[in-house]
């Protein structure tokens, strides 16, 4: 808010710049487009990949400075309790762009790197943000890691992108490609557009230029673009010059991540400096959030929350998560209600004065009337997660959290006085229990089988790797 400006004055400015009344659910058709003299807002969706929820400045990091991240906590919207729709990789992203829980078209696990497999991917059915987008007159363009399929009709120029660069798979190397042909999943050449390239800069860096580059390149006119470093999923691989910055951290493990992440954070600070350089800090809506929760095996930490990557515990599953729209969000506000990342894509509509699909559930929902104080209710009623076919599952509703893994009784937590998820409850709130069992249930019944298995993992260093 601007200095003298009054409460109504501000939203009722936000509100004109947000094009037409904001809808409270995602799904929700939206009204007119602004008019023809106001410009829609730049999108930017940042996805970090393995970050822990213990390991950026605005969560409470001390050991790896990150001010350029803190500072879209710092000018935006901190949510206190971000979700993401699933413990591991792909199918996060795959919720993400469809703004739908991923198990509603079975991609309930991470595709195995293979250009001839076309069931492994995304389902040529869903539609996409940048589809969304790109009939709202937006740009579009996504720079770094892709992992929803590799076949030819899922590549990112077939799912509504217009530029592309990075590479198509799970995880990647930081420090080499090799040539055209190269099958192995981590080696596969990088790719601008489809076509490979040689690319010699360490791969975070890279993927911090050509963002910078897109936005410039486009500056003139409303953009998507969707940033999905791969940084700081292993291999844990950093140059001596990030290195050298953590001497007093002994682990090898926790030294090499603490260098992924701030060469993360020079990248974020290099793609928001363009902004002001552009004059365009107003004019763009910027998420900051992490696939899922850090493998603390690899040098990640999680806070004070049980558990990481995979399991459904917060740890897995609660993430840096914040928003910056400059002088149109409020600046330095903690949002304390459960979000989830399925909400981006409704968001990122509403703002765009986008049509959502007509012909499915959206289950995200816009967040601006709720960070606006405009709805006090809580943007979800619950909230749901489900792990192999059915095999784990949990359900959040409120303060209560029921968590089932393999053949165990479904556990109880109460997240208001137990955040670190140490005490099972279930005994003492049987009614509880069987009213979320239930709704699990009934969500359940809309969904699908996987489609696909994950792949085995690929083999893992034991140490980081150094180069100059």
């Amino acid at each position: 808010m601007a200095r003298g400006q009054t409460r109504r004055e501000f939203v009722e400015a936000t509100v004109a710049g947000l094009a037409g009344v904001l809808a409270a659910r995602g799904g929700a058709a939206f009204g007119a487009e602004p008019p023809p003299a106001a410009r829609k807002p730049n999108i930017i969706f940042i996805l970090a990949d393995d970050l822990g929820s213990g390991d950026v400045g605005f969560m409470g990091c001390e050991d790896i400075p990150t001010p350029n991240l803190d500072s879209i906590a710092k000018h935006g919207v901190r949510f206190t309790c971000g979700l993401v729709s699933h413990p591991f990789c792909s199918p996060t992203r795959a919720g993400l762009l469809t703004g739908r829980y991923q198990q509603r078209f079975g991609h309930e696990n991470n595709p195995r790197y293979d250009p001839s497999d076309h069931k492994a991917g995304l389902p040529v059915s869903e539609i996409t943000l940048p589809q969304v987008l790109k009939q709202a007159g937006y740009v579009t363009g996504i720079v770094g890691k892709w992992h929803l399929g590799a076949a030819p009709e899922h590549h990112p120029l077939k799912r509504g992108f217009d530029e592309q660069f990075g590479f198509v798979g799970g995880g990647h190397n930081y420090f080499k490609a090799n040539p055209a042909g190269e099958t192995r999943e981590y080696l596969i050449p990088i790719e601008r557009n489809g076509q490979p390239v040689e690319e010699k800069e360490y791969l975070t860096d890279a993927f911090s230029r050509e963002a910078a580059a897109f936005v410039r390149r486009h500056a003139a006119k409303p953009f998507f673009l969707y940033l999905a470093y791969n940084a700081p999923h292993t291999p844990l691989e950093a140059p001596d010059k990030y290195l050298a910055r953590f001497p007093k951290i002994e682990d090898p493990s926790r030294r090499a991540y603490a260098a992924m992440m701030s060469a993360l954070d020079d990248g974020v600070g290099l793609l928001l400096a363009a902004l002001r350089e552009l004059k365009l800090e107003s004019d763009t809506l910027v998420f900051f959030l992490s696939d899922n929760g850090g493998p603390t095996r690899y040098g990640a930490t999680n806070g004070i929350l049980r558990g990481g990557k995979g399991a459904l515990h917060e740890g897995g599953i609660r993430v840096p998560f914040a928003v910056q729209w400059r002088d149109r969000l409020p600046e330095g506000k903690d949002y304390a209600q459960p979000v989830i990342s399925l909400d981006l894509f409704a968001t990122a509509a509403a703002a765009a004065g986008a049509q959502l699909p007509a012909d499915r559930k959206i289950d995200g929902v816009n967040l601006l009337p709720h960070v606006l104080s405009e709805k006090a209710t809580p943007p979800h009623e619950r909230l749901f997660w489900r792990t192999g076919g059915g095999t784990s599952y949990a359900v959040r509703e409120g303060r209560w959290k029921i968590v089932k893994t393999g053949l165990g009784d479904p556990m109880l937590y109460d997240l208001e006085a137990d955040p670190r998820e140490t005490t099972n409850v279930a005994d003492a709130q049987p009614d509880v229990v069987k009213r979320l069992v239930a709704a699990y249930d009934a969500w359940n019944k809309e969904l699908v089988p996987p489609l696909f298995d994950s792949p085995a993992p690929p083999p893992k260093k034991k140490g980081p790797e150094r180069k100059k």
